[in-house]
């Protein structure tokens, strides 16, 4: 195989706020500190003449995130690195452009070099970056001494200019070529940057670079405000919780007049899962629907990225089967009271032999031909990344002698983060593996066995296989 010249090689530039995220982070930053009372009056008037005069064209972004460098002076650095993982937990994982998020991936699939740019600090930018997988962050770096910010940065804010030499710089270390690469902002200070590249990519452009992008025939992308977009999400939510209220009551009734507890089951498990995607505007991508009714009973499992997740496997599985859920989830009224007619076993997922206990009972159901849906990390995942797989699943398919399926779920954080109060419209895509056969599986090889599954997520994450199409629910006969 002939090797590809370096030279040739073809990054992707993304700047960091207002372009992969929506609004400030600094903002999240400044709103922590009036909510804990670290701005005196002093610093607050300081602060608001700060961005008055940034807002009518006094100063310049970068002399604005200067000031904000030098009140963070005196604080150890390590304080503030705490606090920006905890709003990003809390605030900037939810303000991530899903387009924006989709558009990375493109770039890593295609092999491309994904970096951020950005005059943010690593404080601000770190915890996205790592959300997406993003490898190579040039930022504006803070001068510490015995681990305490002195209130000056550590060469240049990287802000217009300054922003562009570290991109050259950076492309030349690498033998990049700029004349493939593609850059993503959204600032009018952008604009020579966007000359410089083969592939400028306006995003939400302000004016001056609308301008600019409109002479040259630069590409613009423009995404809806998430604010917006949050209050819709949050509306559908509650729409989808108020119509659980009947659809319980319908279950209710049809195992009173029938009897079977199982077919209300189905009926309460089918249409609610059904509201929730519907009422969320959530469309299901899935390649391999097929091997959802190959093998029954079975036990379902999946990588757990969402608290959606559990609908999504929900609505396509949809008869049949109970589940295996984290005890916290007990304290929620829909799932206490699905539990009243769904076999669900709350286990303390910290708690392994809470979790080994668990195996008998679902066994007893896999017997029964009731399929169980277990999400075998246990927590929801960070990143990119899959956790490690608990064996409590597969011990409980060795026992009945039933396959494993596994759902790999690719982008449900995308829908609703673990942070999120609602549900935002997208597509969710999902891929159906062969079901595992466990017949000749031993506790002496379970381990390397239950590796091999995981590694097979982890496969299919990194190529992830072509078809698919919208999910349309198939009817199984009883």
């Amino acid at each position: 195989m002939t090797a590809v010249p370096a030279a040739s090689r073809t990054a992707a530039f993304f700047d960091y706020d207002g372009t992969l995220i929506a609004g400030y982070s600094i903002v999240a930053f400044l709103k922590e500190s009036v909510r804990r009372r670290d701005l005196g009056a002093a610093d607050l008037l300081r602060a608001a003449v700060s961005v008055a005069q940034s807002a009518v064209g006094r100063i310049d972004s970068r002399e604005l995130l200067a000031r904000g460098i030098h009140e963070w002076s005196g604080r150890r650095i390590a304080e503030l690195e705490e606090l920006g993982e905890r709003l990003f937990e809390r605030e900037l994982r939810d303000s991530i452009h899903p387009e924006m998020r989709a558009i990375v991936e493109q770039h890593r699939r295609r092999g491309h070099l994904v970096a951020i740019a950005t005059s943010a600090t690593p404080f601000q930018v770190a915890p996205v970056a790592r959300e997406l997988g993003i490898e190579h962050v040039l930022c504006t770096q803070l001068e510490t001494r015995d681990g305490i910010l002195t209130g000056k940065s550590r060469g240049p804010v990287l802000w217009g200019r300054a922003k562009a030499e570290a991109v050259r710089d950076f492309a030349r270390q690498r033998r990049i070529n700029l004349r493939r690469t593609y850059f993503y902002a959204d600032g009018d200070e952008e604009i020579a940057l966007m000359q410089a590249v083969g592939h400028p990519r306006p995003v939400n452009p302000r004016p001056r670079l609308a301008a600019a992008a409109a002479r040259e025939g630069w590409p613009v992308q423009r995404f809806p405000g998430r604010v917006a977009a949050g209050a819709v999400a949050r509306l559908r939510s509650a729409l989808a919780t108020a119509s659980t209220v009947p659809v319980f009551a319908g279950a209710l009734a049809m195992r009173t007049v029938t009897g079977d507890r199982r077919e209300a089951a189905n009926f309460l498990t089918s249409t609610l899962s059904q509201i929730s995607l519907g009422l969320g505007k959530v469309k299901l991508d899935v390649v391999g629907g097929g091997h959802l009714w190959s093998a029954r009973p079975a036990v379902f499992v999946w990588n757990h990225r969402s608290n959606f997740d559990l609908h999504v496997v929900g609505r396509l599985v949809q008869r049949d089967f109970g589940a295996v859920a984290d005890r916290e989830l007990k304290r929620v009224p829909l799932y206490a009271l699905a539990s009243r007619f769904v076999p669900i076993t709350f286990v303390d997922q910290a708690d392994g032999r809470a979790a080994t206990a668990s195996i008998e009972p679902c066994v007893r159901l896999l017997t029964e031909g009731v399929s169980i849906l277990v999400a075998p990390e246990g927590t929801q995942a960070t990143g990119r990344d899959i956790g490690a797989f608990e064996q409590a699943a597969f011990r409980m398919a060795m026992a009945a002698k039933v396959p494993v399926v596994p759902i790999v779920i690719r982008n449900a954080e995308e829908v609703r983060s673990p942070s999120s109060r609602g549900v935002s419209p997208g597509t969710i895509q999902v891929a159906v593996l062969p079901p595992v056969r466990v017949d000749d599986w031993t506790l002496r090889d379970l381990d390397r066995n239950v590796d091999s599954v995981r590694q097979q997520f982890v496969r299919t994450l990194a190529s992830w296989p072509r078809g698919g199409g919208r999910h349309r629910p198939r009817r199984k006969q009883k």
